[in-house]
């Protein structure tokens, strides 16, 4: 069993995801790459380990049952535990999908990756968070996704477009991330979820005005937090979001 900490962090070969499983490793963490394209993922691993991360390529589709399963196997063989997870992965819709047009088999698309994916995931992976002795679990959320913001004054609220998928699965994140907090509440688990803030990706065009590196720190903080930090809440980088 390794004794280094063991992260992964889907949705890892690029953008937000990639620079998180970079800020992990030059912790000196052991960093599984999780991506579902094989190509784009053993391109990141080989870029990681250029910089000297310990990184280390978990095929995984989020949407997939057995790839998740699969995905706890090979963490087991590789180091018999996992110490954090971060729910990374995650898809939108161009244009923002208004809720009057929006057709449901793009909702139930978008909610099988930003939600069920997330669950399916965490489910696969908790026997083995478990075992470790400080388990931490980063939802990559949104700002869009409060309810809060979305329905406050305009000077209280988010900017961004009306959107019946994106922004109402980030919703739905943010509540299957307090139930697990709540059943998971006086364990050594602590899960919470965090929001990058608007930056420059493929998931919009690179229209964001911030970069992955900056997106990613909300993580890092969450991944790193001490034994007595908080659990099922929301954050970005300048304090709580509100739900």
């Amino acid at each position: 069993m390794s004794e280094r900490t063991i992260a992964l962090v889907t949705g890892a070969n690029k953008g937000i995801g990639h620079e998180i499983a970079a800020g992990l490793g030059a912790l000196g963490w052991s960093v599984g790459v999780g991506a579902r394209d094989d190509q784009r993922r053993k391109a990141a691993v080989e870029g990681l380990r250029a910089v000297g991360v310990d990184a280390f390529g978990v095929p995984l589709d989020v949407t997939d049952d057995a790839s998740a399963t699969a995905a706890a196997r090979l963490i087991e063989r590789q180091a018999g535990r996992l110490d954090v997870l971060v729910n990374n992965a995650g898809i939108a819709c161009s244009p923002p999908q208004k809720p009057t047009q929006v057709d449901p088999v793009t909702i139930r698309t978008v909610v099988e990756t930003n939600v069920v994916g997330v669950i399916r995931v965490t489910n696969a992976m908790m026997p083995l968070l478990r075992r470790s002795a400080a388990p931490r679990i980063v939802n990559m959320s949104s700002s869009v996704g409060s309810l809060t913001r979305q329905s406050g004054t305009a000077a209280e609220q988010t900017v961004g477009p009306v959107d019946g998928a994106y922004s109402t699965s980030k919703t739905f994140l943010n509540a299957v991330t307090l139930q697990y907090a709540r059943e998971l509440s006086g364990t050594n688990i602590l899960i919470n979820a965090g929001c990058p803030g608007y930056v420059a990706t493929d998931l919009n065009g690179f229209r964001g005005v911030r970069t992955p590196e900056q997106g990613a720190a909300i993580a890092i903080r969450l991944a790193t937090l001490p034994d007595d930090g908080p659990t099922g809440q929301f954050f970005e980088d300048a304090g709580t979001v509100p739900w």
